[in-house]
């Protein structure tokens, strides 16, 4: 039976908060605003329009805070070169996944443009059977649809897949989908990744035991 590796992909496949934290302090230049990087980690993970408007205000005006996300998101694909890079363990289980033929999916919240961008910039794209998004879905993670997405997109069940996360909404996301976990303490710490079924600070300390118990091999 098949088996799918599900991956996020800011704080999972790639360290992307450089490229990220950059962008959002040209933008806020660009409109006479600066940002700390004590705002930037109070708000990442956020969608853009709440970060807006934790760090300028509530009375931001819902079409200036569409337009300054779309801007923001434009000058991170940009600067992704250069500032992202690939974290630690994640070339090894890619090129395992596709050794014993699993099926493998980006499922990340980020747009699909930031999607490809990322992966391209690092060379990795032919690793992935789909690339999934949960921008423009009616609820974003802890919803479990985006997994469940990912996993109808290649053909397997929701038992047989493994997510990999690094998000306390994206773990218990997993959970709801019904799907075994993997988390990463790439963004927050282990006490608050508890729901997922392993917890490593980054995917080198993972063995291949490991991974084949968490496949349900």
């Amino acid at each position: 039976m098949s088996k799918a590796l599900i991956w996020d992909m800011d704080g999972v496949l790639a360290d992307t908060g450089e490229a990220h934290f950059a962008a959002w302090r040209k933008l806020f230049a660009e409109y006479g605003h600066t940002m700390t990087q004590q705002q930037f980690q109070e708000t990442f993970g956020m969608v853009n329009a709440d970060i807006i408007r934790h760090c300028l205000g509530d009375h931001v005006p819902t079409e200036l805070a569409a337009e300054m996300g779309k801007r923001k998101e434009e000058l991170f694909r940009e600067m992704a070169p250069g500032r992202i890079r690939l974290l630690p363990g994640v070339a090894k289980w890619l090129a395992w996944g596709r050794q014993r033929g699993y099926r493998q999916v980006v499922a990340s919240s980020g747009e699909m443009a930031n999607i490809v961008t990322v992966l391209s910039v690092l060379g990795i794209s032919n690793y992935f059977d789909a690339l999934l998004s949960g921008a423009f879905l009616p609820k974003s993670k802890p919803d479990p649809a985006l997994f469940l997405q990912a996993a109808a997109a290649v053909g397997v069940t929701p038992e047989d897949s493994l997510v990999i996360e690094d998000g306390i909404v994206g773990v218990e996301a997993a959970e709801r989908a019904g799907m075994h976990c993997l988390a990463v303490t790439t963004t927050n710490p282990a006490e608050k990744l508890a729901q997922a079924d392993l917890i490593v600070d980054n995917l080198e300390q993972v063995d291949e035991e490991a991974m084949e118990r968490l496949l349900g091999l």
